[in-house]
């Protein structure tokens, strides 16, 4: 009996199960975007799909590697990075291939900054630093390649980092990873120039270096200011608040026990303590020396947690202004009150809808583990 009810209610939860896959399917057919990423989604399983089969016909016609040299180059170059793994599961002898200029896939890709590309070294055997160590036509090894940034490098890094400084985070970001890869020997190698890698990564980001510190100080000065003002209005509010906390005589006021009166001071504290910690950060920036090493997670950690806290003085000074507003009005209409306190929180709206992606960015880039790591357990070779 007890077997008969286990079966039921495993048919039942299946059922359940499958009516609310149809009904989120139909949904997600009715809204424009979810179905935009239904499309999206099942053509490219379907592309790669049609890859993996393409593939497996090519190694058995088993034609040299100059036929599939064009395409694996190029599937690198644009990041496509399940066609050139495909290509080199069905086919393990293309990993050998190089352009003209002598430079294996994983250096081509690290030229063109592809990292989902270059992850793809993950998934090979300890051999991996065969393919970055073997220098190219002007003797430039993998660390070369990630330590230059020609012009058109930073075209595409724009797109990828917001800022100056994020852009340069992520270059740092590249030439550490690279050197994880590398021999020894190859950190202090000299390219056809009589240039190292160190020397040539200083020499091409010198411009950008440069743009980074002028826009890590326009963005802290902008935000001190701000953060000053909040510092300014919530120590004067506070201080005239609780100073008219008390009568004429001297006893305390019967204010002081309102709950509106305790959350006011206590989120005119928090206020303050958070955009005096801002300030403080900001400073920071702004006398920093700007090494190329700081824009790796010092500058980075700085403006994230001053922005952090700027924006946390903001919530708690809008806190602040809406229990003070109750407490004048609240002999008055609810919807008066009610428009009091929403409206003063449309600068924090604001400041969510124009910063916080920002934040977010920064906490992505410095915090977690970042763009490089093994992406999947499928052996290579």
């Amino acid at each position: 009996m007890s077997i008969c009810f286990r079966n039921f209610d495993y048919i039942f939860c299946f059922a359940v199960t499958q009516n609310l896959c149809a009904t989120l399917r139909k949904v997600a057919e009715k809204v424009p975007k979810l179905k935009n990423i239904r499309d999206k989604k099942k053509a490219h399983h379907q592309a790669l799909e049609l890859v993996k089969c393409i593939c497996k016909e090519v190694a058995k016609l088993r034609y040299e590697n100059d036929h599939i040299q064009i395409p694996l180059i190029n599937a690198t170059k644009a990041g496509i990075y399940e066609f050139v793994e495909e290509i080199l599961v069905s086919n393990p002898d293309a990993i050998t291939i190089k352009n003209e200029r002598g430079q294996s896939i994983f250096q081509i890709a690290i030229v063109h900054r592809q990292e989902k590309v270059f992850n793809l070294l993950y998934q090979l055997p300890k051999v991996r630093t065969l393919f970055l160590s073997t220098p190219d036509e002007c003797i430039n090894n993998a660390l070369h390649l990630a330590g230059c940034l020609t012009p058109e490098q930073q075209l595409s890094l724009r797109a990828s980092a917001a800022g100056p400084a994020l852009q340069m985070q992520r270059e740092l970001q590249w030439f550490k990873e690279v050197k994880k890869f590398v021999h020894p020997q190859d950190k202090e190698q000299k390219n056809a120039e009589e240039k190292t890698p160190a020397d040539l990564f200083t020499e091409t980001h010198k411009d950008l270096i440069k743009e980074g510190e002028q826009w890590m100080r326009g963005t802290t000065s902008s935000c001190t200011v701000v953060a000053a003002l909040i510092t300014t209005g919530v120590f004067s509010v506070g201080i005239n608040k609780i100073s008219s906390s008390r009568n004429n005589d001297g006893s305390v006021s019967k204010l002081i026990t309102e709950t509106a009166f305790i959350i006011f001071a206590i989120a005119d504290a928090l206020a303050l303590f958070s955009s005096v910690s801002s300030i403080l950060m900001f400073l920071s920036i702004l006398t920093s020396r700007y090494a190329e090493g700081d824009f790796l997670h010092a500058l980075p950690k700085r403006l994230m947690f001053g922005l952090i806290a700027l924006f946390v003085s903001m919530i708690f000074m809008m806190v602040a202004f809406g229990a003070t507003f109750y407490l004048g009005l609240s002999d008055k209409k609810e919807l008066t009150i009610a428009l009091g306190i929403a409206l003063p929180c449309l600068p924090v709206v604001l400041f969510i809808l124009l910063q916080f992606h920002l934040i977010l960015v920064m906490i992505k880039s410095t915090c977690f583990p970042g763009i490089f790591g093994k992406q999947s357990e499928r052996a290579l070779l």
